[in-house]
């Protein structure tokens, strides 16, 4: 029987979702058989996890919400992209690769939809795969791609990018105009919003939706574009009216469609307008039987469709950051925690056919369900409220995930020099990475892709009242105008161990500069101050602060040993990772004989790969440094010894042959 993939589902909508069933069946299939990467369908829409909304006085969301603006005051605040600037290195190259894509898309192509839905004319060749005219998902990329040029503008101040998305902006607001249906605009009708009205099949039309909206609004915050605000707040007035005309029992159930983050946005869009009646509008898409056991710190994710869900906690966040209710931050607070610890692959990323197929702690069950790990969705969804957690504890133990996740998964998902970008990392033994393509894939992940790399300046750097936090180790200089402060970072990280700050401008007054000392280094670590060595070091995994009155020209060299240390799985310690400090190691191995069709699906397809033989390995030594060797003159190189058969490894984010993350090892 043939298995349909997402834009299949789209065209023949007779196909039943199967998203959650297949997951089930596949981790019956694991459990009855022995650990092996099996056939994985190819992903489908999110299926309604069909629990129903049943009010228990006891618990935490049992009664209705109500809104009052009570905004918290965040320990630390994340500096704004305009006041940090990306140098020379690995962070600018993909930023770049990734805008040569963005605008090799025309947007009369990337409008299309959104006209004929309009009943406007548009000559332009259709964009395929999830934007296609067919397809129910149609103008989530659009909104992404906003978003994206919004966000690499705040960064840049690149004046080619602004002006082709307000021209995008624009144009959907000629559409809105032209439906004249109480502020809907979309590149789909309202009939699919009456099926979903109805529990009819439907893929994602809140969800969809939500990409337009933030779209928008990005373009107001990030890039000061009026007409996206007085677009958006219409379009949120339609939401409003759809929404209010329910019962909360029926919306609830309504919830069990994936609806992206359109209580994120919603909230954001009344902290912008400082109009509560859009938190309002957001607290309708509080999906309470998702959000009490979270509150309640029960991790009940086992079966749920892992995109679906992070996006909703974002949306909590910022609820508990308007409102100080602390039911929200205990729902974000637990979710990241569990998912972070529990259910997190060494390379930063979770889920596998994109949703958690287990309990917490049996990732070498889950492993081995299907090839199709690590939805690269989820992993910028999570980094995303990885930031808001940050900002409310300036725990550095976030960052070094944040980290985990951006050197390996991250940097690891886009392709040299075409900007495309991937669906899942596989960690099967003998994986290889597959890409989107030009203009004929549009995946919910090509979309999250833009916006993450044109973004990548928006960590590194963060502040209180009297501190500059340094986060990551990156090539940039951080303006930090309040205070009078500019600081260039000039590294060569992370093929270097050491990082050099030079304070270009400062007051003549003390303050200080906080070091991440990354959980990940040595005691060994060492700091000096103008070339003076300065007796103490920092403690791996918290900050190490430097209070004095600083000069113009001083400079500050941090060392951070990097080493090799193993990471096995909780449920099986002989699958084991390596690491050259935050950095995945993956074992290299010709991709020659793979076909071609089989590197631009959304997931490596093992099954019909040529037999690759990935080795296990034998441990001489507990210490991986004892029998894992650097390659001389080879940068980040390392050689098994001792093995029957010794391979070489490699950063897994360097790693386009084929691959292996995961060992076995006695």
């Amino acid at each position: 029987m043939k298995k349909l993939n997402r834009r299949q589902f789209a065209k023949h909508l007779v196909a039943v979702p199967v998203g959650l069933s297949a997951a089930s069946a596949l981790l019956a299939n694991a459990q009855a058989a022995a650990p092996a990467p099996a056939a994985a369908p190819k992903p489908t829409p999110a299926a309604a996890d069909n629990r129903r909304f049943v009010v228990d006085e006891t618990e935490p969301f049992a009664a209705p919400l109500t809104f009052a603006r009570d905004e918290i005051k965040p320990k630390l605040q994340l500096f704004a992209l305009r006041d940090v600037t990306l140098e020379a290195g690995p962070l600018q190259q993909a930023r770049d690769w990734n805008r040569a894509y963005m605008l090799r898309l025309p947007n009369d192509r990337l409008l299309h939809n959104f006209r004929i839905t309009a009943g406007l004319t548009s000559s332009a060749k259709p964009l395929g795969g999830w934007e296609d005219p067919t397809c129910e998902v149609r103008g989530h990329f659009v909104g992404h791609c906003l978003s994206a040029c919004a966000l690499l503008y705040a960064a840049t101040g690149d004046t080619t990018i602004k002006t082709k998305a307000d021209e995008l902006v624009a144009g959907i607001a000629t559409c809105q105009q032209k439906l004249d249906d109480n502020g809907y605009v979309s590149a789909f009708p309202i009939a699919l919003f009456d099926r979903l009205d109805r529990r009819e099949k439907v893929w994602v039309p809140f969800y969809t939706l939500h990409k337009v909206m933030a779209g928008l609004l990005d373009m107001k915050t990030q890039a000061g574009n009026d007409q996206a605000l007085d677009t958006v707040v219409k379009l949120a007035g339609w939401v409003d009216a759809w929404t209010a005309a329910k019962t909360e029992a029926h919306m609830q159930d309504i919830l069990n469609t994936e609806y992206g983050g359109m209580n994120e946005v919603l909230y954001n869009l009344a902290a912008v307008t400082d109009d509560d009646r859009w938190a309002r509008t957001g607290d309708r898409f509080t999906k309470k039987i998702f959000f009490t056991p979270l509150a309640m710190r029960r991790d009940e994710l086992k079966g749920l469709h892992m995109n679906t869900h992070v996006p909703e906690v974002t949306g909590a966040a910022r609820r508990y950051e308007l409102s100080s209710d602390y039911r929200f931050a205990d729902v974000a607070r637990f979710f990241f925690e569990t998912v972070s610890e529990s259910r997190t692959y060494a390379t930063g990323g979770s889920s596998n056919n994109e949703h958690w197929l287990t309990s917490p702690n049996h990732l070498a069950t889950e492993m081995h369900i299907s090839a199709h790990h690590q939805e690269c969705c989820c992993s910028y969804n999570m980094m995303k409220l990885a930031r808001h957690l940050y900002s409310w504890s300036g725990d550095s133990r976030i960052i070094d995930y944040y980290e985990r996740n951006l050197l390996n998964h991250r940097l690891g998902a886009i392709e040299p020099e075409t900007g495309h970008t991937s669906y899942f990392l596989s960690l099967a033994p003998g994986a290889w990475k597959t890409t989107c393509t030009e203009d004929q894939s549009f995946w919910c992940c090509t979309g999250t892709g833009v916006e993450e790399f044109a973004k990548l300046n928006d960590t590194i750097y963060a502040h209180d009242g009297d501190s500059l936090f340094v986060n990551l180790y990156f090539a940039s200089t951080v303006n930090w105008k309040e205070r009078g402060v500019r600081l260039k970072q000039t590294t060569n990280f992370p093929e270097s161990e050491r990082t050099e700050l030079t304070v270009e401008t400062t007051p003549a007054k003390a303050w200080t500069l906080r070091l991440r000392i990354p959980a990940w280094t040595s005691a060994e670590n060492s700091v000096a101050i103008n070339g003076n060595l300065l007796d103490v070091t920092g403690t791996p995994g918290s900050y190490l602060a430097l209070t004095r009155v600083w000069r113009a020209g001083d400079r500050v060299e941090l060392t951070m040993p990097m080493r090799l240390t193993a990471e096995p799985l909780a449920d099986d310690r002989t699958q084991q990772a390596f690491l050259y400090g935050p950095l995945v190691l993956a074992g290299q191995f010709p991709k020659a004989g793979l076909a071609e069709d089989l590197e631009h699906g959304q997931g490596a397809e093992i099954q019909e790969a040529p037999a690759l033989d990935v080795p296990p390995l034998k441990s001489a030594d507990a210490d991986p440094a004892a029998w894992i060797k650097p390659v001389p003159g080879e940068a980040l190189t390392f050689r098994t010894t001792g093995q029957v058969h010794d391979v070489t490894l490699k950063p897994l984010n360097q790693s386009w042959q084929r691959f292996a993350v995961y060992w076995t090892v006695s």
